[in-house]
Order: C-alpha cells, then sequence, then structure tokens
C-alpha cells in the first residue's frame, strides 16, 4: 500500500527531519537513509517499522539540518589561504601565469570544507525514535484510508461475485434436464427412437449427472465468500489470509467450470475468474 508520513524535531543545534514512504510489494522490503555516524540505529528503525508496515516497499530517509546561525559545513579559511599561497608558489617555480578566477577560489575553498559535528547517535535516540514512530502514525494513517477506499471495493466485487454464483446455482439443476433432451434429440436424428424411460438412456443421463453435479463446489465457494466477509472486517493482518481464501475460491470456481457442460453457467464462470483477478491484484496491496 501507498502511504508517506513526516516529522521534525530539535536535536541539539540540529533539526531531524524524518520521512518515511511507501509502494506497493507484497512483501516489506525496507531501505534506510542514516547520516553515517547514525547507522548504529539502523536495526532500531527496521524494528519500529515493522510495528506499522508488513508490506510494500518502505523507505526511511532521516536528514540532519543545522540550525540557522549554525550551518552545517564550514571552510577552514586558513588551510585553505596556505593552499593558495603553495599554489600560486608552485606556479611561479614554473614560470607559469597565475591568475585565479572565481571558479579557481571555489573549488579551493571546497577542498577545505569542515563539517559541524552531528548529535551523538545514542544520546539522540529517544529523540530519534519517538520522531521516527510520529512520521510512521501519519504514514499509517494514510495507508488506513487506503485501506478503507480498497475495504469497500472488495465488498462491491464480492457482491458481484455472489450474483453470479446465484445464477450458476439458479441454473445448475436444470442442466441434467437439458442433456437429456438434448440426448433424446440426437438419438432421434439418428433414427435411433429410444423411449426416454430405456435403461440405456437413463443410465446416461444418471452418470453425465453426477459428473456435473456442483452442489459441493458451490457450498464451499459460499463458505469461502463467509470467511473473505469476515476476515475484511478484522482488525488484524488480512493480506495472506485473504490470498489463501482467494485461491480456494479460484479453484473452486475453475472446478466449477470444467464440470459445468453448459453455456450458461460457463459464461458466468468466465465472469467470476475476471472479478476474482481483480480482487487478487487488489489483495496484493493489502497487509
Amino acid at each position: 500500500m501507498t502511504g508517506y508520513g513526516r516529522a521534525t524535531a530539535s536535536s541539539g543545534d540540529h533539526t531531524l527531519t524524518v520521512q518515511v514512504s511507501s509502494v506497493n510489494r507484497k512483501t516489506l522490503d525496507l531501505t534506510i537513509k542514516l547520516p553515517d555516524s547514525w547507522e548504529v540505529l539502523e536495526a532500531s528503525v527496521g524494528e519500529l517499522v515493522r510495528k506499522f508496515a508488513l508490506r510494500g516497499k518502505v523507505h526511511v530517509d532521516v536528514e540532519l539540518t543545522g540550525d540557522k546561525g549554525s550551518p552545517t559545513a564550514t571552510w577552514d579559511e586558513a588551510a585553505a589561504a596556505e593552499t593558495f599561497k603553495r599554489l600560486a608558489a608552485f606556479a611561479a617555480g614554473r614560470g607559469v601565469p597565475f591568475t585565479p578566477t572565481p571558479e579557481l577560489l571555489l573549488q579551493l575553498l571546497n577542498t577545505q570544507r569542515k563539517g559541524t559535528e552531528l548529535p551523538d547517535a545514542e544520546a539522540s535516540r529517544d529523540t530519534f525514535l519517538a520522531t521516527l514512530e510520529e512520521a510512521l502514525r501519519a504514514f499509517s494513517a494514510m495507508r488506513a484510508k487506503e485501506g478503507e477506499a480498497l475495504l469497500a471495493d472488495f465488498i462491491t466485487r464480492m457482491e458481484t461475485l455472489s450474483r453470479y454464483v446465484a445464477i450458476i446455482a439458479e441454473r445448475a439443476p436444470h442442466v441434467p434436464s437439458g442433456h437429456r433432451d438434448a440426448l433424446h434429440r440426437r438419438l432421434r436424428d439418428a433414427g435411433l427412437e429410444l423411449d426416454l424411460a430405456d435403461e440405456r438412456v437413463l443410465k446416461e443421463i444418471a452418470l453425465f449427472a453426477d459428473r456435473c453435479d456442483i452442489t459441493e463446489e458451490l457450498t464451499r465457494l459460499r463458505s469461502h465468500f463467509d470467511q473473505f466477509a469476515t476476515l475484511l472486517k478484522t482488525s488484524a493482518e488480512v493480506g495472506r489470509k485473504a490470498e489463501f481464501i482467494l485461491q480456494e475460491i479460484g479453484r473452486e470456481i475453475h472446478t466449477i467450470g470444467s464440470k459445468a457442460n453448459d453455456l450458461t453457467i460457463s459464461q458466468n464462470v468466465i465472469e467470476l475468474k475476471n472479478e476474482l483477478e481483480k480482487i487478487r491484484e487488489q489483495i496484493a496491496n493489502v497487509e
């Protein structure tokens, strides 16, 4: 699921900014960007993130910037002046004209940059984790809104699945009789006038009725629908459990399609498969 959260806090003479973002991913793929001297806190970041996210490509970006009047980096002017002096002497000693430009001076100064010391990681641990948690709560709230939209979509699609199943259930009892009539027509067209009460005809119809009976599949399908609806109402993790239930729903739909032997049922099975695939695509983003 997608989400974004941001929080800031003061840490010594610096401003701490934590940003958490995510895009869809079936598993948790966590990347963390910390200041070099704060890498000791990486394990704590991962532990806290996993309390808020179990799926998604999650990125945590941590920045420390100096407050106004306290820049994060300055130039060592004395060192830069000494380098400039040595460079001029080096050029003069070789008879090379030395005409410094603003660009040269900037390059020279940049080689003599010195950063301000960052706050100690361990001393800042509590402040940092509290700020991270604040960003994660905002991040989680945004994902929750997306979850609400997905929930409404799932409910609508499950209602659509139920309508197709109702059509199939209504049609299923008429399939054997339809086969009986079709069999009788074929026999008559072939010049074989057999009575429908003939034992051979009855046996054929009975075998067909047994092969195309989908009563058990429909019962299990409705049970899976109920399980899925109940799961959506829980506050616990639903993603992987939902994927399993959808897998079982797909299995029953496939069996019904293979046993149907009826145009109306086959058409509705195709619609069931299309709708189920849309749910599967979305459920892959849900925790």
